[in-house]
This record gives C-alpha cells, structure tokens and sequence, in this order.
C-alpha cells in the first residue's frame, strides 16, 4: 500500500497539472504546429514514464491501486504509438474539441489520485 500511495503522490499532480496546462483554455494554439522529433519526443518519456511506473507497480487487485498499473501500461503503449507513428498522432489532433471530455476524465483521475496518495493512513 505504501509504494501504490508513493507512486500515487507522483502521478496524480502530475495528471493534473499535465492535462490542465494542456487544455485548450490555457494553451489554445499549443498542437497547432506540432513537430515530428517533438511528438518522438514525448512518445520516449511517456514511454520510459510508463515502464517506470510498470517495472515498480504491476500490481492487478481489487482496488485503486490496479489504476496505477493501468496508467503504466497505458503510458507504454501511448509512447510506443508516439514514437513509431508520430505523423499519424499529429494528423489525428487537430485543433477540435473531442478530445475534452478524456481531458476532464484525466483530471478527475489525477484528482482521484493524488487523494488517494495524501489521505491519512487508515487504522
């Protein structure tokens, strides 16, 4: 429980501020010229981020702790996707909004998160 609550504290202010700096409110023109070694880039930190959080927490229970897991495996695969086919990620992500409802999940996720990693430990 306490090495989920460590890694918890990371990734759900991480979640939070990532997508909410990402959001179109803050940013609005931040994906309008994407370039390709950039979403290569950022394919290899999700990437590492991921195997990171997978190699210390490949934890499958019944419980909040199973998110983080999938958090990991999430991030593996969305690095692998950012870094074989930058030019496809690019085309997708035009400037529209369907992609705001995942943006507002996420946050609720970081928040979800970042509670569960900073409550007081239960007797």
């Amino acid at each position: 429980m306490e090495k989920s609550k460590s890694i918890a504290g990371i990734v759900g202010p991480t979640l939070i501020f990532m997508v909410l700096s990402e959001l179109r409110l803050w940013n609005p023109t931040l994906y309008d010229t994407q370039i390709v070694p950039l979403v290569y880039i950022s394919g290899v930190l999700f990437f590492v981020a991921g195997i990171a959080i997978v190699r210390s927490h490949n934890i499958w229970i019944l419980g909040w702790q199973t998110s983080l897991t999938i958090i990991g495996w999430l991030s593996v695969l969305l690095g692998l996707a950012r870094m074989f086919f930058p030019h496809f990620y690019i085309a997708q992500f035009k400037n529209d909004n369907s992609a705001f409802i995942l943006e507002i999940l996420l946050i609720l996720l970081g928040l979800f998160l970042t509670f569960k990693a900073y409550s007081p430990k239960q007797k």
